[in-house]
């Protein structure tokens, strides 16, 4: 496409030359937006970016959450597994607060692009570096501008502004120039509804989910449990190095028998007993494509979910017959071994994925004596974290084997109380799946709205939802 000097110039204050940034359908987007009453989103709103963590100063135990790119997944901001920074450290960042209805563009990394909403009100919760944060909105609400940029249409300004292959990068400078096509006040109060109906069922599916986990927990009569806080054990050569191989010290820390203690008063036996253990494969970088079989990571892997990946292997990279193999089928449970260790995911419809390495494929051998989503449950839980984190724990970077893995203790309580935890679960994630339709729906309306006018986005919430 051939274009002149001063139509490249134009509205491109960072001065781009290359093709990428000029592609026929970005030209189009573009050209669409601005045939539109639109603004742009600088002169409605402060874009602030978030802070890293002062040189020396690390996480700690207890303290104020602090979000990272990977608490901001394209949906709603979740602070549940953020790490926590000490008070004295908040004070040197407290100026980079996040807080309720602040939309956050991930803008750095493989997660690049993602776009949250914060629902949450903490009276102190620092942001990452990572992330942009859109605050003090004047003419638009900040769940139509949330929806807006997760449309196709903020998705490919996010796309065409970012630059970079190894290390992508979104400046906030780029973020400020976004245009934002004006839609009434009536519409995007209908957004807010939607918006604000899904998050509340994904939190009646956080409940339910954490109603199962008490369930359990009670059975092991571990609901209310402390971990010992004592640093001492003493060990018979027999009973520590002589069957454990085991030197370290944080390895025998009494907390970690207390909760061995409450599952072995249970009917208990050992993952390997319990499942098949499978490895996936690690391809290397270089097999990455655009499209494609999707490539899940670590990363992408939660205990709730898979989030998508933006990274996928050639159709033709593998034979039929390996695909085969190392696609999980339903109920497959998927385990992280490096990295973030010991996350959980049973899979609930086959899909067309192929999982990194760093990721094990667990097998029930009898659904009769261990439901999937039970045994899921207990991977995820304090039970099964507290044998990880024993197994893993002191490494910079944590490995988990196979061989540990196989070894863990897994409490199998009646079956009658792991269907009923599994209903609760199942149902749990139902909500979830509503949730995120709900978003999908306001995502849909914004852009018909864009199309065709407010009267077919109206119509597309109405045939779709009961408001």
């Amino acid at each position: 496409m051939e274009l002149k000097l001063s139509e490249v110039l134009k509205d491109n204050d960072s001065k781009r030359i290359d093709s990428e940034y000029f592609k026929k359908h970005y030209l189009q987007f573009i050209s669409l937006l601005k045939s539109k009453n639109h603004l742009i989103l600088n002169d409605d709103s402060n874009i602030k970016g978030g802070k890293r963590l002062p040189l020396g100063d690390e996480f700690s135990e207890n303290g104020t959450p602090y979000i990272r790119a990977e608490d901001n997944k394209k949906g709603f901001v979740d602070f549940d597994t953020s790490p926590k920074i000490t008070d004295e450290t908040y004070q040197k960042i407290k100026a980079y607060q996040t807080n309720f209805n602040d939309v956050l563009i991930t803008n750095v990394g493989n997660s690049i692009g993602d776009v949250g909403i914060v629902k949450f009100s903490l009276d102190k919760c620092n942001l990452t570096e990572n992330c942009i944060k859109i605050i003090n909105l004047k003419e638009n609400n900040p769940n139509y501008i949330f929806s807006f940029l997760n449309s196709k249409y903020g998705n490919l300004q996010i796309l065409r502004e970012t630059v970079g292959t190894a290390q992508p990068k979104l400046a906030i400078e780029r973020v400020r120039n976004f245009k934002i096509p004006i839609l009434s006040n009536y519409f995007q109060l209908k957004i807010e509804t939607l918006v604000n109906k899904s998050h509340q069922t994904l939190e009646q599916s956080k409940t339910l989910y954490k109603q199962s986990e008490e369930i359990l927990l009670k059975e092991l009569d571990l609901l209310d449990f402390e971990p010992s806080k004592e640093k001492v054990a003493i060990k018979s050569f027999s009973d520590s190095f002589g069957s454990s191989g085991r030197l370290d010290s944080e390895y025998y820390l009494p907390m970690y028998d207390e909760v061995i203690g409450r599952i072995k008063k249970v009917k208990y036996d050992t993952l390997l007993n319990i499942v098949d253990i499978n490895k996936s494969i690690e391809t290397g970088s270089e097999a990455y494509q655009d499209e494609g079989i999707e490539y899940i990571r670590v990363a992408n892997l939660y205990k709730m979910g898979l989030t998508p990946s933006k990274i996928f292997l050639d159709n033709d990279f593998f034979d039929t017959e390996t695909v085969e193999k190392l696609q999980p089928k339903k109920d497959t449970i998927l385990l992280s071994k490096d990295g973030t260790v010991g996350i959980a995911y049973a899979i609930k419809n086959e899909r067309n994925i192929i999982t990194s390495g760093a990721i094990l494929h667990l097998s029930i051998r009898d659904k009769e004596c261990v439901l999937p989503e039970y045994l899921t449950l207990v991977l995820n839980s304090l039970v099964v974290q507290m044998q990880s984190k024993r197994d893993a724990g002191g490494s910079i970077i944590k490995h988990w084997k196979p061989s540990e893995i196989g070894e863990v203790l897994i409490p199998i309580i009646d079956i009658n109380i792991q269907t009923q935890i599994e209903e609760k679960i199942k149902e749990s994630f139902k909500l979830k799946e509503e949730s995120k339709r709900l978003l999908e729906v306001a995502k849909r309306a914004v852009e018909m709205a864009i199309e065709e006018g407010e009267d077919m986005g109206m119509g597309f919430i109405k045939d779709e939802v009961d408001l």
